[in-house]
């Protein structure tokens, strides 16, 4: 990471730096001195290994693009961009084992088309750039295909040049998702695409080094099925850093934003950084146990002098995901901790899509465990931005409450809970339900659990449901710097027989001497009044 672009650039606590929000162009952020967090250690390693021809997923925001770029400029041999990068994680470039050889680059970024137009608009997104490619180094790309056309610049560029091309191709599958509503165009869009990547196996020997990004995985893709010697990298523990920030990485390179917040804020160092850690960190690419910041949401917040808001949350809407949890029956509840195995982050196809993998790969779960002995993967939500931003999304659209409604119905209910004022939770939680339209309410119990659940990860609450102890399962349990509280539902019953099960198997023994109070709530909801019928406390 740079102060300002330049390692000779000062800085004094008056200026505010500049930094790199949504700006991908490797060249405009070392140009133009914005702030740049080092790679380099990273992609040195990778591009000087066994491998030549690689693919990364990772979610929407995640610098996807800027790494194609900057993977673009080490190719073209410009050293000169990597001189004198300040940082902690920097390599010196002289100590390199690296020729700076200029490769002829193909880069083809697939991410502006609305290929939701029909196939030509695919087509003219591809011999656009093979047209600017050509024209940049004077050759030619003549042919009657996207195939043969593609085929057409590799092997003249290599001729041209005498150096093998690189080829880098962001958004891979921006195409193939941008029609997975349109079967037919989904199709063509599909087959177009195999023939085009079917081209950088063919043409192994004109090629020095190939990398493919994408959200997801397709498993009917060409480039997947007949590229046998395809690295993928997206849970290769060596990468897991390649895209986003560390912990470290932000300690390291962005004290100069955190003091300034702190002292403005008038906030305590540690506890500051904490709640940074717990809103915005958390995403897991692999086995090992290593985290890292959406770039996007954490530049943001920072730009915005601390401000904790859903910035990476609102770049982009999970309706189709909200649509294939519902269609596939996923227990909301269960959303926290899904058991797959690795084969199944590979389930992406338009006739067989599968919800969980899908959740992981657009970043509304992340890894959250690992079993070596299974090679089980646990996920989970990756932090609160997502946790708590997912859980209103989810809310307005199974109960067709806005957003602004639910937080207003809902308002003095995490007020009540930080006081230890469970009468006024619950009156609150009983004016949520009355504004649920009444052909929604369904006669089940497990309904209203998780209604409930809901409401309390919207607002941020520290919410667990479904919560294993030795002698039971508790229905949900919150819980504040101050206390404890352990609900337990029925349905049609009486509160006393909810709140005479929590202590029959003493739900509460794991929070004794916690040094908090804790609270005992039994709730009985009536289906008829769908509502909260009584509750009683303890």
């Amino acid at each position: 990471m740079e102060l300002a672009g330049h390692a000779d650039t000062w800085y004094t606590a008056s200026m505010k730096r500049k930094l790199p929000i949504g700006i991908q162009d490797f060249t405009k952020i070392r140009e133009d001195r914005f702030c740049y967090v080092d790679k380099t250690a990273l992609i040195h390693q990778l591009v000087s290994g066994s491998g030549k021809t690689f693919f990364l997923s990772r979610p929407r925001r995640f610098g996807k693009s800027l790494l194609c770029s900057t993977l673009g400029a080490f190719f073209e041999g410009r050293r000169e961009l990597f001189t004198g990068i300040v940082g902690q994680a920097s390599l010196a470039v002289d100590s390199l084992d690296w020729d700076w050889k200029k490769h002829p680059v193909i880069r083809l970024d697939l991410n502006p088309g609305d290929y939701e137009r029909g196939i030509n608009e695919l087509f003219a997104t591809i011999n656009t750039t093979l047209d600017i490619c050509a024209g940049k180094y004077g050759v030619t790309c003549e042919g009657e295909s996207l195939s043969a056309r593609f085929t057409r610049l590799i092997n003249n560029l290599h001729e041209k040049t005498g150096e093998r091309v690189a080829v880098i191709i962001d958004e891979y599958d921006k195409p193939l998702l941008g029609t997975i509503d349109n079967p037919e165009l989904h199709k063509e869009t599909r087959s177009a695409l195999k023939g085009f990547y079917g081209v950088l196996k063919s043409s192994d020997e004109h090629l020095a080094f190939v990398f493919l990004t994408g959200v997801t995985k397709f498993s009917q893709v060409s480039v997947f099925s007949e590229l046998n010697n395809l690295i993928d990298l997206t849970l290769d523990p060596r990468y897991a850093a390649l895209c986003g920030i560390t912990q470290d990485e932000l300690e390291q390179n962005f004290e100069p934003e955190i003091a300034a917040i702190v002292k403005n804020r008038e906030w305590e160092r540690n506890v500051y950084l904490d709640r940074l850690r717990r809103f915005y960190n958390g995403y897991r690419f692999s086995r090992k146990p290593l985290t890292v910041y959406n770039p996007f949401g954490l530049l943001s917040h920072f730009d915005q002098e601390g401000e904790f808001l859903p910035y990476w949350y609102e770049t982009g809407t999970p309706t189709f995901l909200i649509k294939l949890i519902e269609e596939q029956r996923i227990d909301i509840l269960d959303l926290r901790k899904q058991i797959i195995h690795y084969g199944d982050f590979k389930k992406y196809d338009a006739e067989n899509m599968e919800a969980v993998p899908v959740l992981y790969q657009s970043g509304y779960l992340t890894i959250t465990d690992y079993d070596d002995e299974l090679t089980e993967f646990t996920l989970g939500y990756p932090n609160d931005e997502v946790r708590t931003s997912f859980a209103s999304e989810l809310m307005e659209k199974y109960l067709r409450v806005p957003d602004r409604d639910l937080r207003a119905v809902v308002s003095a209910l995490p007020r009540a809970l930080l006081k230890g004022d469970v009468d006024a939770a619950m009156n609150a939680l009983k004016l949520f339900f009355a504004s649920i339209p009444y052909d929604l309410v369904v006669k089940n119990e497990n309904y209203y659990q998780t209604v409930v659940h809901l409401v309390f990860t919207m607002l941020g609450m520290k919410c667990r449901s479904e919560v294993r102890i030795a002698d039971g399962r508790i229905d949900t349990l919150v819980e504040t710097n101050s206390f404890v509280y352990c609900f337990e539902f029925k349905l049609d019953g009486t509160a006393a027989q909810a709140l005479k099960q929590i202590n029959d198997k003493d739900y509460l023994l794991p929070w004794q001497g916690s040094g908090k109070k804790l609270f005992k709530v039994g709730v009985n909801f009536d289906h008829e009044k769908r509502n909260i019928g009584e509750w009683e406390k303890l």
